[in-house]
């Protein structure tokens, strides 16, 4: 089996594919903080029903996603995990 299909499988299981999956990412035009913050939340509440939110994160940490919410974590969480885990 190849990385491509493994991706493809454990993606076919989350709950974040549909019509939900715009909370996930930041629209194309500007955001204010409040909205931002109230579409991350509503992203990560998502996020803690998923079982396949380690696969998630895995992946997103793996190819340092710069933007969304993978794993039920934002970018800059991501990258504190990550630099937290290089010290």
């Amino acid at each position: 089996m190849s990385i491509q299909r493994v991706e493809v499988d454990w993606q076919m299981k989350a709950e974040c594919r549909g019509p939900q999956a715009v909370v996930f990412f930041p629209p194309s035009q500007f955001e204010r903080k409040e909205d931002k913050l109230q579409r991350e939340n509503r992203a990560k509440e998502i996020c803690t029903e998923c079982s396949v939110r380690p696969d998630c994160l895995d992946y997103a940490l793996s190819i340092r996603e710069p933007h969304g919410i993978w794993g039920g974590l934002n970018e800059l969480e991501r990258k504190a995990l990550l630099t937290q885990h290089a010290v």
